[in-house]
């Protein structure tokens, strides 16, 4: 029987001290191992300088340190870039790189599935079919891969990319762990965003598990008779249990809560919206909205209008009384905006002015 090759990208230490054990090595090798691959960002094992050569050798012979292949790499004009990764023949993901303007905040948005389980309207992704969820390693890797070619360090990681964070769990808060160990990436837990459109038993379950990572809910439609017409997932979940989540979610954790709100005009935009999201507001508590021009023209629908924009801001402020931030579209010109990733070459991208 052939021997399975191990590959130690994605793994907590311990599971890399039972990986070692067998091959007659010392635990203590685990963190220098994890330290490696992620704080130091060693990709052969010949760079691993502190372990003897004899280890170095038995890890080349039964390990293999699998990398993500860079299949489109964009750049816009705004410092945006956007990364396409080859999985295998027709199975792709992508990441961007999202920098702020003042160099203070350099964000990476990353995918957690191939394709989508779910069919958001306005998503491109969601018109894509489902192939499968991604590894620990293979989120990792989209952050790994983007750093070293821009040359720079993120700041803060958002699982807001293609798919559904919460349909792959365990997978996705693994990730999030080793983006957070202070022997890994070392970022914050605030600084670590963990998505959902709905998905209610998710955020139950992260709720239950206290979770440290910051938390946002695609929400994009407070009318519950009409939410299913753009959130399939309100079929399955519906908004006043979505509701109910997000105020257990800041009654139990004490920690703010972010609604994600893709702008329709003519969908989601009246005045009677923005009084729902009032009343959504006031139930939850703490919470905040981060609004986001519409980037795609299925259905016949159309990018609001910066007087729309403006007026739906104001509003929602005036109702809500709580945090409202106009997220723009960065990276809108190489399909990287929100809701874009994985936009066909046949699809129009909203034309900006």
């Amino acid at each position: 029987m052939k021997e399975e090759i191990f590959n130690p990208k994605g793994k907590l230490i311990p599971e890399l001290q039972e990986f070692l054990v067998p091959l007659g090595e010392p635990k203590f090798r685990a963190t220098q191992i994890f330290e490696g691959i992620y704080k130091h960002r060693y990709r052969t094992w010949d760079e691993f300088t502190n372990l003897p050569t004899a280890l170095r050798e038995k890890l080349k012979n039964h390990t293999d340190l699998e990398e993500l292949t860079v299949s489109h790499h964009l750049v816009s004009a705004d410092g945006t870039q956007k990364f396409s990764f080859a999985l295998s023949p027709g199975k792709e993901i992508e990441a961007v790189w999202i920098p702020r303007g003042d160099g203070e905040r350099k964000t990476i948005c990353i995918s957690s599935q191939v394709g989508c389980t779910l069919n958001c309207k306005f998503c491109a992704t969601g018109k894509l079919e489902f192939q499968g969820n991604l590894t620990t390693w293979q989120i990792l890797d989209q952050v790994l891969t983007v750093e070293r070619i821009v040359g720079d360090r993120a700041t803060n990681i958002v699982f807001m990319g293609m798919g559904e964070p919460l349909h792959n769990y365990f997978e996705v808060i693994r990730a999030a762990k080793i983006l957070n160990h202070e022997n890994a990436f070392h970022l914050g837990a605030k600084r670590i965003t963990i998505s959902t459109a709905g998905v209610v038993p998710g955020i139950h379950r992260f709720i239950d598990n206290k979770e440290p990572f910051n938390f946002a809910i695609s929400l994009n439609q407070p009318d519950p008779n009409t939410r299913s017409d753009i959130m399939d997932v309100n079929d399955k979940h519906d908004l006043s249990k979505l509701v109910d989540s997000a105020a257990r979610f800041v009654r139990e954790l004490d920690r703010f809560i972010t609604f994600e709100y893709v702008m329709i005009p003519g969908v989601n935009m009246s005045s009677d919206h923005i009084k729902l999201l009032g009343k959504i507001a006031k139930k939850v508590d703490k919470c905040k909205f981060n609004v986001i021009p519409l980037n795609t023209s299925f259905h016949g629908w159309s990018r609001p209008s910066d007087s729309e924009v403006e007026r739906f801001v104001q509003g929602l402020k005036k109702e809500s009384r709580v945090p409202v931030m106009n997220r723009r579209s960065p990276g809108k010109e190489i399909g990287g905006a929100c809701g874009m990733l994985a936009l066909s070459r046949d699809e129009e991208i909203v034309s900006i002015s």
